[in-house]
């Protein structure tokens, strides 16, 4: 049987991409190499599933940085208002608790998955679970032959939707990259993002109870593109290094530089108040207490033999300077990860230069179409790179 559209990857984007298709009178066969669907999508969030977020357009893009306008089309197809519509269109009623993230309203990715799975079916599209592809070419009717590790498939036109390499144990093996790459495409160096972080220091591992809410780090180097490097939110001590939407926000910006430099100081304000404040703070309320987490304060404290209880007129001169240059912006020194195996995302991909962004569709390859993680684009944390494959996967689906 010929397809008008195979779609190769049951995340976000091909899902939604299928469904797009489908719904425009097109033969749709989505192909998925695990036994289930939407593996990937069923972990996001802890399995609570952030959707999207509420910033406008114009403030989303520039989220994604250099590569933010590359994305204007897709989220003019479908923006995070017609995202939530989609879904409540298919029974999913979704909701923003802290006025910026939406979730659905069950903080459930099964959820989302039932939907689109019972969507996939509303709108007769096939898909095929233990579907590896395994190779893909042109045939002399300039059709894509498709060739699983069984089965040999034909379509008018592909979309490829495999993700990128993060967490190889939810399926991630790169199949689609060689795929663009056999079609001739570039792909740009890949590099795990959005992770934990190790540290040379080990002091916060006797930390790892307490998270301390909008800190900001920096690049503590005098290279000019390093120090550019900000990230602020959340922080999570580890028994290896660092976590929490800063550090995976941080992570996307850093790795590459890892590559090359075998370590990467950076400074951290854990307190957000200068040390004149700091000093301030301690004079008012004679000592340290309440200034960060006891464990936290009793950790910097012991770096240079001072009691948390003290009193500040017991503080020594030399003792007490070094502390609140410590309490202001706390040093560490980055040392690496755990690559893929722990990476939410990759950074990289199949070159923009090579995508037309107003339909998704190969500038090289006539049919060939790509959405969501496999393209080299990625966002910060918090809903912006699910909402990026939803769109990416209805805009090329809708324009087959």
């Amino acid at each position: 049987m010929q397809y008008d559209l195979i779609v190769v990857g049951s995340g976000a984007a091909g899902l939604i991409g299928a469904i797009s298709a489908a719904k425009n009178g097109k033969k749709v066969l989505l192909l998925e190499q695990l036994p289930n669907l939407a593996t990937k999508l069923k972990a996001t969030g802890g399995g609570r599933c952030n959707l999207t977020n509420t910033l406008d357009n114009e403030s989303f893009m520039k989220s994604f940085g250099k590569s933010g306008k590359f994305i204007r089309d897709a989220l003019i197809a479908m923006d995070y208002k017609k995202l939530m519509e989609f879904f409540k269109n298919i029974g999913v009623e979704t909701h923003t608790p802290d006025g910026f993230r939406v979730f659905p309203k069950t903080h459930s990715s099964s959820t989302i998955i039932d939907a689109l799975t019972t969507e996939l079916k509303n709108q007769n599209v096939k898909f095929k679970t233990n579907s590896k592809v395994v190779s893909v070419e042109k045939n002399k009717a300039l059709n894509f032959n498709i060739y699983t590790t069984n089965t040999t498939y034909v379509s008018k036109n592909l979309l490829l939707a495999t993700g990128g390499l993060g967490y190889p144990k939810l399926g991630a093996t790169g199949e689609g990259f060689e795929i663009a790459k056999s079609l001739g495409h570039s792909i740009t160096e890949l590099h795990p993002a959005m992770m934990p972080l190790h540290t040379k220091e080990n002091w916060q591992s006797n930390c790892t109870a307490d998270t301390i809410a909008k800190v900001e780090i920096k690049v503590n180097l005098p290279n000019k593109k390093l120090q550019k490097l900000k990230a602020s939110g959340d922080l999570i001590f580890t028994k290896k290094g660092l976590r929490g939407p800063v550090i995976l926000d941080f992570a996307r910006e850093i790795t590459p530089f890892l590559k090359d430099l075998q370590e990467v100081p950076i400074l951290i304000s854990l307190t957000k108040i200068d040390e004149n404040k700091i000093l301030k703070y301690i004079k008012t309320n004679n000592g340290l207490k309440g200034i960060l987490p006891k464990s936290v304060l009793n950790e910097l404290c012991k770096m240079y033999g001072i009691d948390p209880d003290t009193n500040y007129k017991n503080l020594q001169g030399e003792q007490k300077d070094k502390l609140i240059k410590t309490l202001a912006w706390t040093p560490f020194t980055i040392t690496g990860h755990d690559g893929f195996a722990n990476a939410m995302i990759t950074r990289g991909g199949v070159s923009l230069k090579e995508i037309n962004p107003t339909t998704m569709e190969s500038k090289l390859v006539k049919g060939l179409y790509f959405a969501g993680e496999i393209v080299d684009i990625d966002g910060p944390c918090g809903g912006y790179n699910l909402q990026w494959s939803f769109s990416s996967g209805y805009l090329a689906g809708g324009r087959i």
